[in-house]
């Protein structure tokens, strides 16, 4: 939980920045503003920022003339760990003491090289057992991005992960529903794709498949030998100067999409088999990706449940002459990240600390 203003969410994502601003009143989320701005290709690669100018141009850029510029950060890729587990009850500062060797069990790095936090699912009282989630980056990660958007001139309050800032916006649009339910959300980004499980209103499992919507790019261009633009456009249904999509592109489309739906039934079969949990009952889905009805069908069908788009925009009020209104609405599946991000709030705590 937090107290005082909501933060600015940014964003950095493979190939845009996104930024939004909340203002809450009276029971009610309203749009401050909503921005969005292209990085050059290869900008940033599977979550590492690789040209730091083009990043730092395009905080300044949806930054002009802003005031408030206490934000709220995200990392993502395969340096961050996402990690449930199980551990005898005990204080949170003997768990996250120096040379904690349950840690060591699940950070792949030493634990001088990483930043860590760690919070308690449930405690399970009668077992004498906590669940616990752990969240871990490399500090090499941090402090790339913390130099990147403090040379923009903004000030960095929260830095979160990808999935958590996911299941902000989830647990406000169907809170109450959630804590009855087991549900999976499937995020497909540009470079990576994340898989979440929320059960009984608290993340079970994350993993992060490397893989996104670059991917499917990458394979069109190969088939029908076009390039970046036409092959992002043949993706929509028409490509720019083309007239017809060549009659190969919806084939490799589907087979694409049916891979990656094999490889979140793959996550989740694994997560539900080893924990015995009941199956999840919808997989949610967001990104920019997952738009895509191909994905969306395999993903149903290799799943075997109902699946739904998680908007954003369910949370939002939205006002017709609020800055960025309508980008929102023609990007609201991308918009994700960036809005989770912006329910943080300036002064956070945690109050469970024992």
């Amino acid at each position: 939980m937090g107290e005082g203003r909501n933060l600015v969410g940014v964003d950095i994502g493979s190939n845009s920045i996104k930024v939004c601003e909340i203002q809450e009143r009276g029971g009610e989320r309203n749009l401050v503003r909503f921005a969005c701005h292209t990085l050059p290709n290869g900008a940033i690669v599977e979550g590492h920022i690789i040209n730091s100018g083009a990043v730092v141009d395009g905080l300044k850029a949806l930054f002009n003339k802003q005031r408030r510029r206490a934000v709220a950060l995200q990392v993502s890729g395969h340096h961050v760990i996402i990690k449930n587990f199980t551990t005898t009850i005990k204080p949170l500062s003997e768990l996250k003491g120096d040379g904690s060797w349950e840690l060591e069990q699940h950070i792949p790095f030493p634990l001088s090289e990483v930043e860590f936090d760690v919070h308690v699912v449930q405690r399970r009282m009668e077992q004498r057992q906590m669940d616990v989630l752990l969240v871990a980056a490399k500090k090499a990660e941090i402090s790339d991005l913390l130099a990147i958007v403090q040379e923009a001139k903004l000030f960095p309050v929260v830095i979160d992960v990808d999935a958590c800032a996911i299941f902000n916006v989830l647990e406000v649009a169907y809170g109450p529903r959630l804590m009855n339910e087991t549900v999976a959300v499937v995020h497909v980004g540009a470079s990576l794709t994340t898989v979440i499980v929320v059960s009984h209103g608290v993340p079970a499992f994350t993993r992060t498949l490397i893989q996104g919507g670059q991917h499917l790019t990458e394979v069109i261009q190969r088939w029908v030998h076009v390039g970046v633009v036409d092959a992002d456009a043949y993706m929509g249904g028409g490509g720019a100067g083309w007239g017809v999509v060549p009659p190969q592109v919806p084939t490799v489309i589907e087979q694409t999409c049916d891979q990656w739906a094999i490889e979140v039934q793959k996550s989740l079969d694994y997560h539900f088999a080893t924990t015995g949990e009941k199956r999840a009952s919808k997989v949610f889905l967001c990104g920019g990706s997952a738009q895509l009805r191909p994905f969306q069908r395999a993903v149903e069908a290799r799943v075997g449940v109902q699946v739904d788009v998680l908007d954003p925009r369910r949370i939002l009020r939205i006002g017709p002459k609020v800055p960025g209104a309508q980008e929102l609405d023609k990007c609201f599946m991308q918009a994700i990240v960036a809005v989770g991000l912006a329910l943080r709030k300036e002064r956070e705590r945690v109050h469970d600390s024992n």
